[in-house]
């Protein structure tokens, strides 16, 4: 009965205006807000016992759950190996699964031991293909002499130890020490099947001539008087490429993703392991990324390519193989002729890639009542529509413009989640600290990445030496690494932003139409085009400088794919897709359209929408098939434009329906004129990412300027109640917010590197104030003995230091110092400051690299910077008081200290270990430190006290100025 009161009260205040109180609160987390990781099962040479202590470690350090990929083994643990995907193998997984659920951590599976899709079960038939061709040439009235063969050169690249190509046999899964040599392409010579054989007339259509040749290459035609012929051959070749860091059982050639029978085929072998086996606790299957053109050549060939072609296409390729090979004669209408018959190849491709891979796993997935994570950059095809039948998009690498091809299918599409595979080449091995961590985890969260996944944590037992085994990307993020008693702070931060962008949904304005097809005509060494956001695919073409500048200006925006488009409808002004609204679609300067999406967006038009185009309409339609009358068509539409001078800046407009099609030169006056607003704290070097939720909006807001801010901020959504928290202090509270010259703004404080979350509600909502601070005096240095005590690590613990100068502790005297990696408290006691203040701001200084605080024995707080800063309420310090900073440095001194000495603590089969800088290789071109120095490490200080006092205000909105 009292809840119904209150309740009721609540309701009744709300419906008369009243303020409400409402505190606010840091939204539960959960496993999935959590950040995750990539768990490498070296060898898989995993035991129980292990499994079990490490799940509960990462547990302990906030990590939400993990993705089981196995990978190259050990040398010297070969006794321990498991096979992939075998009994014992899936023995493993069984009890990771159980005891994973007991800890209430999450597993999803990497589908192959390394990647791409493959394995010893893939046969010649399924595994990856290119095509090869040749020419010849033969006057009317005479047989062709040569014989229609080829011959495949042989190919062997390895990782691990060379082999001479004459002492394998094939298939490569036949040959003894997988592991040692690490193949990563092997082509066998052989003859290659004959694909086709067209001659082409100097005019006139081609002739087929396939069914001529005999068995041994031998053409029984004769070519008919009057002119020249030329003939085309192309053949199917190999391709060779093998799965890459393979570990046991999972060696072999990688699939031909173009292939439906092929991705069948290789997921029958997982039907076969998984049978009887309770996977109830899986969570998703995943695809580390496509990588199979990162080889010599590229697999840009399918059995059914011709007949897959033909149906998607309308006509025959082989008429115009000389085109596809960009060998048809110059001139213009040639050179378009090559650019269309290039660009509907690669969409067929596109299209295989979507459907007989993609589609086809997912839907295996889902008979499994699982679904998948999908890593789609580098794929030969639309990345966006690759993404979008995927159930967790992920990406990786840090550039904005490269991680939004991810969550714009995502968020175009109304998924949930984004994944990202998170700081793997952050730094130099050993050398990253967490807060070069924390900023890749923001970059991430401001691209729209709210599930990020590290990458990543080795397996390694407790009976392995340190530093243990370690994969050869850059951070390792394991037990093993010293900054692993500080890493929970860190988890604790990326789950406290990731809740908050799991609850809101999309909200962005703008819909960036990604001109696809600009990207299929450009011609290149190669067949085939990868995209891998913008840098691959997209490079140089207009819609990469007006990606970039919506950015720079703060404009909130999605990509969005030629099929998604057409799921896209207007009500009104707004247009919906995935549950999303957005405000308008930009077509960046595209040159290349399909008629079907220019029908789709002069349709959005007439029944509401605005849709701006940069600078031009498009010029022509895409594709060869039925051109004239689809030209003739789009230029019908384009006839029916009536552009006018809208009298803002130099934006034309043409009214279509109820809507309208715009086009100017300057994206801010074009988004001006769709009523579109950016959001203009950008202009105070922040960075940003806006979600909604059910009465307002949530704000994600990164300073990663070299300037704090301080000051009043402008929100261009509006509010009327500003909740503000720090993720990584925990501290909450109302903002001061207002509304100035019909703005909302709002009062923030982020030092440099520093991150806010900020929830606004349309609600009047009244609750503890947020307590900004502000100097009250001058900094007063903490002076005296300090004593330096070495709690942690090795390979042993110095002897104790006093020391009055704070400064590396590799400084001091001795060996010990120098090579040490761990842990050491810093120690002294002090007076109260002088002067009276409600708060003190403690400043660490310089750390290196992160520091757990204590005052008087009561925890403070742990700092992973870039600033080391935290206050003390006035009542928490006494007359005499204990200091204490527990300082963890890197492991690149130990590390050094293992180079110099030459241990042998490298000792990986495939990769062993890549250095990321070329002046950290030794003559193997493999990493090592030897050449280092030791690394600063400890408290640098100088460490402060500053008085601060709280700025006036209560939280509550006001008016004016």
């Amino acid at each position: 009965m009292k809840k119904q009161i209150t309740n009721a009260l609540l309701l009744a205040m709300l419906a008369t205006g009243q303020a409400a109180y409402c505190q606010p609160k840091w939204p539960t987390i959960t496993q999935q807000t959590k950040p995750w990781t990539r768990w490498w099962w070296m060898g898989s040479a995993v035991n129980d016992k292990d499994l079990t202590s490490l799940l509960e470690q990462y547990q302990k350090a906030g990590l939400g759950g993990v993705e089981i990929t196995p990978i190259y083994g050990v040398k010297g643990e070969e006794k321990q190996f498991i096979p992939f995907l075998s009994p014992t193998w899936m023995d493993r997984l069984t009890h990771t699964l159980t005891e994973a659920n007991r800890l209430g951590m999450g597993v999803d599976l990497a589908q192959a031991s390394g990647w791409p899709f493959g394995g010893p079960w893939v046969t010649a038939a399924d595994a990856c293909k290119y095509v090869a061709y040749q020419t010849y040439t033969v006057k009317g009235g005479e047989q062709l002499a040569d014989a229609v063969t080829y011959v495949q050169k042989p190919i062997v690249r390895t990782v691990g130890e060379k082999i001479d190509i004459k002492q394998l046999v094939e298939p490569i899964t036949k040959n003894s020490d997988l592991q040692l040599h690490a193949f990563d392409q092997v082509r066998f010579e052989k003859p290659l099947p004959l694909q086709s054989l067209m001659a082409y007339p100097e005019q006139g259509e081609a002739i087929d001539l396939t069914s001529k040749v005999d068995a041994s290459g031998k053409l029984n035609w004769t070519a008919p008087q009057g002119g020249n012929w030329t003939l085309y051959a192309v053949f199917q070749g190999w391709h060779g490429k093998m799965v890459e860091r393979a570990g046991p059982g999972g060696e072999g050639d990688v699939i031909d993703h173009f292939s439906k029978t092929a991705t069948q085929h290789y997921l029958q072998r997982f039907d076969e392991a998984f049978k009887g086996r309770d996977l109830k606790s899986l969570r998703a299957f995943f695809n580390d990324s496509y990588e199979v053109d990162d080889a010599q050549g590229e697999g840009n060939w399918t059995p059914a390519l011709f007949a897959e072609f033909q149906k998607r296409r309308g006509y025959d390729l082989r008429q115009h193989l000389p085109a596809l090979f960009g060998k048809a004669l110059p001139g213009k209408d040639k050179e378009d002729m090559n650019k269309r018959v290039l660009s509907d190849y690669r969409e067929t491709i596109s299209e295989l890639v979507l459907e007989n891979y993609t589609k086809t796993w997912s839907d295996w997935a889902k008979g499994k009542g699982k679904i998948i994570r999908n890593q789609a950059h580098g794929s030969p095809a639309n990345i966006l529509d690759l993404y979008a039948i995927t159930d967790i998009p992920e990406i990786e690498g840090t550039e904005l413009l490269r991680i939004k091809f991810a969550s714009s299918a995502a968020n175009v599409t109304g998924k949930k989640l984004t994944s990202s595979e998170s700081a793997t080449w952050d730094n130099e091995h050993f050398l990253s600290k967490l807060s070069d961590i924390k900023k890749d985890m923001d970059r991430f969260l401001l691209g729209g990445v709210n599930h990020t996944f590290y990458h990543g944590t080795n397996y390694s037992p407790q009976s392995a030496a340190w530093p243990g085994w370690l994969f050869y990307a850059a951070v390792h993020f394991n037990p093993n690494n010293t900054f692993w008693t500080d890493f929970g702070k860190l988890n604790q931060y990326v789950a406290r932003c990731q809740s908050f962008l799991q609850a809101g949904k999309p909200n962005n304005d703008v819909l960036v139409y990604l001109p696809i097809y600009d990207a299929y005509t450009r011609p290149g060494k190669v067949l085939l085009q990868h995209f891998d956001g913008i840098d691959h695919g997209f490079k140089g073409l207009p819609v990469e400088k007006h990606a970039e500048t919506l950015l720079e200006k703060g404009y909130g925006f999605d990509f969005i794919s030629d099929k998604q488009l057409m799921n896209v409808t207007a009500s009104g002004k707004e247009l919906q897709t995935g549950g999303n609204t957005y405000q308008t679609i930009l077509v960046p300067e595209a040159q290349y359209m399909p008629l079907a999406t220019f029908n789709q967006l002069y349709k959005l038009a007439q029944n509401g929408a605005r849709v701006v185009f940069v600078n031009s309409l498009p010029e022509d339609v895409s594709g060869l098939s039925d051109l004239d009358n689809k030209r003739s068509a789009f230029r019908k539409l384009v006839g029916q434009l009536r552009f006018a001078d809208t009298g803002k800046g130099n934006v034309q407009k043409a009214s279509v329906g109820r809507g309208a099609m715009l086009v100017g030169k300057d994206i801010d006056q074009l988004l001006a004129a769709a009523e579109v607003k950016r959001e203009a704290l950008v202009d105070n070097g922040l960075q940003y990412i806006r979600r909604r939720h059910d009465k307002g909006h949530y704000y994600f807001i990164a300073n990663w300027s070299d300037k704090a801010v301080d000051g009043w901020v402008p929100l261009q959504t509006s509010a009327k109640s500003v909740a503000l928290y720090n993720p990584m202090t925990e501290k909450l509270g109302m903002a001061q917010h207002k509304i100035a010259n019909g703005a909302n703004e709002v009062y923030l404080q982020l030092a440099p590197g520093e991150s806010c979350v900020l929830e606004t509600s349309e609600l009047v909502v009244n609750g503890p104030a947020y307590a900004y601070v502000k100097p009250a005096g001058q900094p007063q240095e903490i002076k005296g003995n300090w004593n330096i005590r070495f709690v942690s690590g090795g390979p042993e613990l110095p002897k104790p230091i006093q020391t009055d100068k704070l400064g590396s502790w590799t400084k001091e005297e001795g060996d010990a110092v120098k090579k040490f990696s761990g842990t050491a408290d810093y120690t002294i006691t002090f007076p109260k400051p002088t002067g009276t203040s409600d708060s003190w701001l403690l400043d660490l200084g310089q750390v290196a690299e992160s520091a757990r605080v204590l005052l008087n024995g009561k925890p403070l707080g742990t700092l992973i910077g870039p600033t080391y800063q935290l206050v003390i309420p006035n009542n928490q310090l006494k007359e005499s008081n204990t200091l204490t900073v527990s300082v963890s440095n890197s492991m690149a001194n130990r590390i050094i200290d293992l180079d110099k000495n030459h241990v042998n603590w490298k000792k990986f089969y495939n990769i062993n270990m890549s250095a990321r800088l070329k002046e950290d290789r030794d003559e193997n071109g493999n990493f090592t430190a030897e050449r280092w120095s030791p690394k600063e490490s400890g408290l640098l200080g100088p460490v402060t006290l500053t008085p601060v006092g709280s700025l006036a205000g209560n939280g509550v909105s006001v008016k004016g100025e």
